[in-house]
């Protein structure tokens, strides 16, 4: 890539993802039409593999049942060159989708709402670009299909066991999300923490049932419910320091079947999120002891079931700082913003737990976007000229970040 200046090589990207629009959206459009729930995606993985085998990519043996992983080599590639891994996620949401336009899902309860058919597009793209280049190519760019994000325990923590750093041994690892909160053509990028560790809070509140007019001969569990949801509440206020993100939300409650009689069980779910983990620990400590002593002062039970999901999303500085670099040169300093910590999560932080990273946000907003374009909204929508942008960009950075590698001491 010395041969290249720095703008040289991203006008050259940039034109050849732009020539690549109609074939992306296609790419994107038969995925998206398609949609697979996490660990079921069968269909996608056969698209990805025989779209690298037209390239003359040729797929690693399957780390998982799904998802796909390939090793794209420069010509000069030889035992210890350095590696840049490039990651999508391919799976879709149990969703019905409701929009309009040509290409719907056809798969009823299931829809590419998050972004992850763009993912795999972008990505896609990106191979297309880089192996028409790998006679300047430092290295070897290693393209991760992975499945699963959706679901916990997702995919990346499967292929981390699997072995995919044991027998690669990226340099860093890439990934972008879609966002139609920042304008396409943009991306938005954040050092340090940037999305949060989630866990699910399942309780189950037991007490004794009887006759709403006669309160005093039973054992209420629905009031009981309704001061563990105050109780848990004290947690954020006064428990985590005013300077640290966190959020405990009961987002669902169950119980009784009449209005006239109390009954003996209520159940409830909720989410705990958290920036970091001695504070995540401290927290599941916390609600534990809560519930069980506002259920004993209330005369019923209560049991607390948390599920751990995927840790907080640390991006590394110094890769965050060479990324937006790249984001510059190839986009325009002016169409690289700086994004707020995220409340959200991903398993790509198990990634950033093995080896250094960054994950950014890839612009898919529009100015007129309609209500109810967000993630995970039945009427996701985004701006398909973002796969030009996220094929491009990613071709950029791996190269970018190949060629810092390679001239490392």
């Amino acid at each position: 890539m010395n041969s290249a200046p720095a703008s040289a090589l991203a006008a050259r990207i940039e034109e050849y993802a732009s020539r690549l629009s109609p074939e992306l959206s296609e790419v994107r459009r038969d995925i998206h039409m398609h949609p697979e729930l996490s660990y079921e995606e069968v269909r996608t993985t056969r698209v990805v593999v025989e779209y690298l085998q037209k390239l003359g990519i040729e797929c690693e043996p399957p780390f998982l049942e799904t998802g796909v992983v390939a090793l794209l080599k420069g010509a000069n590639y030889k035992e210890g060159s350095p590696i840049i891994a490039l990651r999508a996620d391919i799976d879709a949401l149990p969703l019905n989708e409701e929009n309009s336009h040509g290409f719907c899902s056809l798969e009823p309860g299931k829809m590419h709402a998050c972004g992850h058919d763009m993912h795999t597009a972008m990505l896609l793209g990106a191979a297309v670009i880089l192996a028409s280049i790998k006679d300047e190519l430092q290295g070897g760019v290693l393209l991760i299909f992975q499945p699963a994000e959706e679901k916990a325990p997702g995919g990346a923590r499967p292929l981390i066991e699997a072995g995919i750093f044991k027998k690669f041994s990226p340099v860093a690892i890439l990934g972008q999300h879609c966002f139609p909160s920042v304008p396409s053509g943009k991306v938005a990028l954040c050092k340090g923490s940037f999305m949060a560790a989630t866990d699910e809070l399942y309780f189950t509140v037991s007490g004794q049932g009887g006759h709403a007019s006669a309160p005093h001969k039973a054992a209420d569990p629905v009031l009981a419910a309704a001061h563990i949801i105050t109780a848990v509440q004290h947690l954020v206020s006064r428990v985590v320091p005013p300077h640290e993100p966190a959020v405990v939300s009961i987002a669902s409650i169950h119980g009784g079947s009449a209005p006239n009689i109390i009954p003996s069980t209520v159940t409830m779910s909720g989410t705990m999120r958290t920036m970091n983990e001695e504070l995540r620990a401290l927290l599941h400590k916390k609600l534990q002891a809560t519930v069980t002593h506002v259920a004993e002062g209330m005369g019923v039970t209560a049991e607390l079931e948390i599920r751990h999901g995927y840790p907080a999303l640390v991006n590394d500085a110094e890769i965050t700082r060479q990324a937006a670099i790249a984001c510059a040169d190839y986009l325009g300093r002016e169409n690289v913003l700086d994004s707020e910590p995220l409340m959200t999560a991903e398993d790509f932080a198990y990634y950033l737990q093995e080896i250094p990273g960054t994950f950014w946000q890839i612009g898919t907003g529009t100015a007129e976007q309609e209500r109810g374009n967000t993630l995970h909204s039945p009427t996701f929508n985004p701006d398909e000229k973002a796969l030009v942008t996220g094929a491009g960009l990613f071709a950029y950075s791996a190269c970018r970040f190949l060629e810092n590698a390679a001239g490392r001491p």
